[in-house]
């Protein structure tokens, strides 16, 4: 079964549409990424700022330490915020670039499917048998495929939760360091 000039180009032109497709993906992911950093850069300065004048108005080195305690607590949630927000932003441009590529996937598949099965129907008679063990070889590769597929969706899951599990522990090592040096004063 050969493939028309039209097939070509329209396999083409839909390769570049894909193409195109995940640069402007990519793009949006990086755009994000430039806006999360800006903002965080922003409000990291006007703490700052803050934190300046609330150091210069400290009238002896105990107020000085329960500022500086004070502050423990909404740095970590802050920083485990930013992190949180950075890994959605990956996660999210990773998920649309896992779609784009499961899908061709899925496609080329089907195409070489339809391929085997017209190749099956045009084969010469007694070749029964090694259209048959050609067949199950294929189903076997798309089975594999799959399971690869559920193992990488899984490692994802693992991933995030132990990504999750990270920034709560590291809050609450803060809000308990904050309220150890609270206790100390």
């Amino acid at each position: 079964m050969a493939l028309t000039a039209d097939q070509l180009l329209a396999a083409h032109k839909a390769n570049v549409e894909a193409l195109f497709g995940l640069t402007t993906k990519a793009f949006e992911g990086v755009e994000k990424i430039i806006e999360l950093n800006v903002t965080a850069s922003k409000a990291a300065l006007n703490e700052a700022s803050e934190t300046a004048q609330a150091v210069l108005s400290a009238k002896d080195a105990q107020e000085l330490l329960a500022l500086q305690a004070s502050l423990m607590q909404p740095l970590a949630e802050k920083t485990a915020a930013y992190s949180r927000h950075l890994f959605e932003i990956a996660q999210g441009t990773s998920n649309e670039f896992s779609k784009a590529f499961e899908a061709k996937a899925s496609e080329a598949q089907q195409s070489f499917a339809n391929l085997v099965d017209s190749a099956a129907k045009n084969a010469p008679a007694g070749s029964e048998t090694a259209v048959a063990m050609f067949k199950s070889a294929l189903s076997a590769a798309n089975n594999a495929y799959e399971s690869m597929q559920k193992a990488v969706k899984q490692a994802s899951d693992v991933a995030e939760a132990n990504f999750n599990a990270v920034q709560s522990q590291a809050v609450a090592a803060a809000k308990s360091a904050t309220k150890t040096a609270a206790a100390k004063r």
